[in-house]
């Protein structure tokens, strides 16, 4: 049994497949970071100091019940809240990932169409009496036995 899943376990597919996630893990907390500490800062502060980590709706205020400053201070409460400026990260981080991922896919599928676009060689020519298509060599047309000219 050991060594069947070790066969497995090391399969170019699966190999590949972890090495792309592992890529993948990474990407995701880079993009993260992009978002909360370059692209929100700017933009929080564009309509009027805003920091969207920091938006939140409180349900169910905890001990003690106070407005509470910060998304921080109101978990330190035991409050119940919904944290709709990090939802609003997680959008953008995602819109990113998913950009990223098309444009990466794009080029892939580019790249992919040049290679296959082959010039088709020529291999027929079409009949001046009948407009069958006859192989580029015929020199007499197999439909209608009219002599083609060269």
């Amino acid at each position: 049994m050991w060594k069947e899943f070790r066969e497995f376990a090391l399969r170019g597919n699966v190999v590949d497949m972890a090495v792309g996630i592992i890529i993948g893990a990474a990407f995701g907390t880079i993009v993260t970071s992009l978002v909360n500490d370059v692209l929100m800062p700017p933009i929080g502060l564009l309509l009027g100091g805003v920091d969207f980590s920091n938006l939140f709706i409180v349900l169910k205020y905890g001990a003690p019940a106070v407005p509470y400053a910060s998304l921080a201070d109101a978990e330190a409460a035991g409050a119940v809240t919904i944290n709709y400026g990090v939802f609003f990260n997680a959008i953008i981080s995602f819109m990113i990932v998913a950009l990223a991922i098309f444009l990466i896919i794009r080029a892939l599928n580019r790249a992919k169409r040049e290679e296959e676009e082959v010039v088709e060689e020529v291999t027929t020519k079409e009949c001046p009496y009948c407009r069958s298509a006859v192989a580029i060599e015929a020199t007499r047309c197999a439909y209608c036995t009219s002599d083609l000219p060269d």
